[in-house]
């Protein structure tokens, strides 16, 4: 049977798609909890791969709630809902550690805090248009900055472990931290631009 015109009907919170959004939150404290014992407690440099295999299976889920969602129209309010946030709130825990680590430190910190300055900017904003019921669809660039700055926090998790089989992982991931930045900065004026259209036509009215 093909999968693609397999009929699932359920698009309550315990269908699969949701579930999936579930262990992507649910690997937050895996992660922070590896980073935090490895670089704080002086645990071993191991639990840093513990940290990024968890972290690329939460990347993967990101995946997979969108794609089988689509396939088994399973498509929800509330996985359109929690799936952004759980993107969030990863993304934002792992750049909070490797900050907390030294992983991120200098110059470089303005690029994490650019990335949680627009997220911060993006939720009010949607939270502003959904009482307007005004849908904010995610583009193509929004999405190649969320897979580029999940690679690149990936890189900057492996950290020194990383670096011990090839020296430069760390320095690929702060690299790749900022130009995540720079479309972080296009697509949050994009949506900014948005945001302020619809302000300006709801105080015409």
């Amino acid at each position: 049977m093909n999968i693609a015109t397999t009929r699932v009907p359920s698009k309550t919170s315990t269908s699969l798609p949701n579930i999936l959004t579930y262990t992507r939150i649910a690997a937050i404290p895996v992660v922070v909890g590896c980073i935090y014992a490895q670089s704080i407690m002086d645990y071993p440099l191991w639990l840093r791969w513990v940290a990024v295999a968890v972290f690329i299976a939460a990347g993967v889920t990101d995946y997979l709630d969108g794609y089988y969602a689509r396939i088994w129209n399973q498509q929800s309010a509330f996985g359109r809902m929690l799936d952004p946030i759980a993107d969030k709130l990863l993304v934002a825990s792992c750049l909070l550690m490797l900050a907390a680590d030294n992983s991120i430190h200098g110059w470089t910190l303005w690029a994490a805090i650019v990335i949680l300055c627009r997220e911060i900017l993006v939720s009010g904003l949607r939270e502003y248009l959904a009482a307007l019921r005004v849908s904010v669809p995610v583009s193509k660039v929004a999405k190649w900055k969320t897979t580029m700055q999940l690679i690149a926090i990936g890189f900057l998790l492996a950290g020194e472990a990383g670096d011990l089989v090839a020296p430069v992982v760390t320095m690929t991931g702060i690299v790749l931290l900022w130009a995540s930045a720079i479309f972080t900065i296009y697509t949050g004026y994009d949506y900014f631009r948005l945001g302020i259209h619809h302000l300006i036509a709801e105080d015409e009215r």
